[in-house]
């Protein structure tokens, strides 16, 4: 199967849309190239946004300053699951549905990989937001690495503390996290942590 049939099938059975109507979506204009009107400089900010919280709220009105269009790539479930060894609370669907409904969101898009250069590909941006928690740490000088390979820059943004989906779900379900060490660290997550570092 052809590489773009393949990927808007994907979308098509993630978002609950025809093949046909994710293609007509792609064609007209919510997933376009950076530079198309007067080099406006697009932005992307990924993430899971399970259980929308202050701190979602806080990076992309901020991340929306510093760009002429915003996207943000909504993580998929299983995305989710790769990363952080358990399923979201709130479905990919509900997740997308709340991040539109923001006023100063441009597009939304399933953000399908931790490597964010898929992302690019599927949809070209200038610059990604990150907060700032992943400034001078590994994952952030790989994430920076990386999207230098297509062009693409980095910006940090400050992160909140206070709240996170983690601490939410941490208190709303605690026997979720039974199979974490003191450390905080679940099983699955350790595992998929060794598997990568395995695979460099």
């Amino acid at each position: 199967m052809p590489v773009f049939a393949l990927i808007t099938t994907i979308l098509g059975i993630v978002c609950g849309r025809t093949v046909n109507e994710v293609i007509d979506t792609w064609q007209n204009g919510c997933v376009h190239t950076p530079h198309e009107k007067n080099d406006r400089i697009t932005g992307y900010v990924p993430g899971g946004f399970d259980m929308f919280h202050i701190g979602h709220l806080n990076v992309l009105r901020a991340a929306r300053k510093h760009c002429d269009r915003l996207v943000v790539g909504v993580a998929a479930d299983e995305s989710l699951y790769r990363m952080k060894g358990r399923m979201p609370v709130i479905p990919l669907r509900e997740r997308c549905e709340l991040v539109a409904s923001l006023r100063f969101v441009d597009a939304v898009v399933v953000d399908l990989d931790q490597d964010k250069r898929l992302a690019w590909r599927l949809q070209p941006f200038d610059v990604l937001f990150k907060g700032d928690d992943w400034k001078g740490t590994p994952k952030g000088d790989q994430l920076e690495s990386e999207m230098a390979e297509v062009g693409a820059t980095v910006f940090y943004l400050p992160y909140t503390p206070s709240t996170s989906s983690t601490k939410l779900r941490r208190f709303i379900a605690p026997e979720d996290f039974a199979d974490e060490d003191v450390d905080g660290t679940a099983d699955a997550e350790r595992g998929a942590v060794a598997h990568e570092a395995g695979a460099r």
